[in-house]
């Protein structure tokens, strides 16, 4: 019989099953608390449980987890960015970031991405598979575990897109936020995608309480269609047609990620016009200096330009910010160490 993913279930879950076992309704309490709150490793952590209980769990149950394989800290800022080995081997990152309210961390959703955005480390190779709950709770649990602080704050940013790993990524959402576990709150939680236009859609059914970032960067689809992939089938003014229906449903305003990119989405004519299709819009951009990846031959932004464009954007009614350049000193952009790692493990330069 094949083992059941102890970290992916709700603590109702978890009480059918420890019903089902025999043992009394406290145990799933003592349990789920090893598991989302005190972040055990293993079932042998959970010393307030008998050897022969411990046993019969560590039988019935699997409990994933990550292996630190590397972990680079900024002398900058204190950013770290973690390396992960999955239980089946499997590499992926994960980033701690402090800020003046707190921890903060990006977590990948899939082993790879299949998007094909060509300014992303991350899509090079593909997807290998979608993450599970418990795997991306452990990127957060192994990181905090490692730091001896408290994380509250998350963003679904790292390798990956979220919303095609749509199940997995709700039940994570649910568990990060269960005031039984880890009891993070839903609006400290950012939800990145590239533009799945019905799954945006499914998201406003539920009315979440999350923050929605959609990774746009480009004011049309002439552009849009040369760095994403995604626009080709869902088009820039059906994506924020999606957009705009959300925030009217929901009250809730989204972020627009603009990779700044030299030459290519970063002059005034595209400020004006990213300007232009975002009038009226519960929204606000989010301007990030690109990541410059050895793969290909985009460049980032001057920091004149990035400011020249934030101007345009305020001076036309929107909300506008210039993200801080974390980790500079260790890569600590998505996709870039998992490349390296692979790199090096095939003797291939880096």
């Amino acid at each position: 019989m094949d083992k059941i993913d102890i970290r992916s279930l709700t603590l109702p879950e978890l009480q059918e099953e420890t019903a089902a076992m025999g043992l009394p309704k406290f145990r799933a309490g003592q349990i789920y608390s090893w598991l989302h709150q005190k972040y055990a490793a293993s079932f042998d952590e959970m010393t307030n449980l008998g050897k022969d209980l411990r046993e019969t769990l560590n039988e019935r149950f699997e409990l994933p987890n990550c292996t630190i394989v590397k972990k680079l800290e900024s002398a900058v800022d204190g950013t770290i960015k973690y390396l992960y080995k999955l239980d089946d081997g499997e590499i992926i990152e994960c980033v701690l970031m402090k800020y003046k309210y707190g921890y903060s961390i990006c977590v990948s959703t899939q082993i790879g991405c299949n998007m094909g955005c060509t300014f992303c480390a991350s899509t090079i190779g593909g997807c290998v598979r979608n993450l599970r709950p418990s795997e991306m709770l452990a990127e957060i649990y192994t990181a905090a575990r490692d730091c001896g602080e408290r994380i509250s704050h998350c963003v679904l940013m790292g390798m990956g897109e979220p919303l095609q790993n749509y199940d997995n990524v709700l039940r994570f959402l649910e568990l990060l936020t269960d005031a039984n576990g880890m009891n993070m709150g839903a609006r400290h939680i950012s939800v990145s995608t590239c533009g799945i236009v019905p799954r945006i859609y499914d998201l406003m059914e539920l009315h979440p309480q999350f923050t929605l970032s959609v990774s746009l960067h480009a004011p049309n689809d002439d552009i849009r269609r040369q760095i994403m992939p995604v626009s080709r089938k869902w088009p820039i003014e059906e994506l924020l047609a999606a957009c705009k229906d959300y925030t009217e449903a929901t009250s809730r305003r989204i972020s627009f990620e603009y990779a700044m990119i030299r030459g290519v989405n970063d002059t005034d004519a595209c400020a004006e016009e990213l300007a232009q299709r975002l009038k009226g819009m519960l929204c606000h951009v989010n301007l990030i200096p690109a990541n410059e990846v050895r793969e290909n031959d985009y460049q980032r932004s001057t920091d004149d330009r990035l400011r020249a464009f934030s101007a345009i954007l305020d001076r036309r009614g929107i909300t506008t910010t210039i993200r801080r350049t974390l980790g500079p000193d260790i890569n600590a952009s998505c996709g870039q160490l998992r490349r390296s790692h692979q790199a090096n493990n095939k003797g291939e330069p880096v």
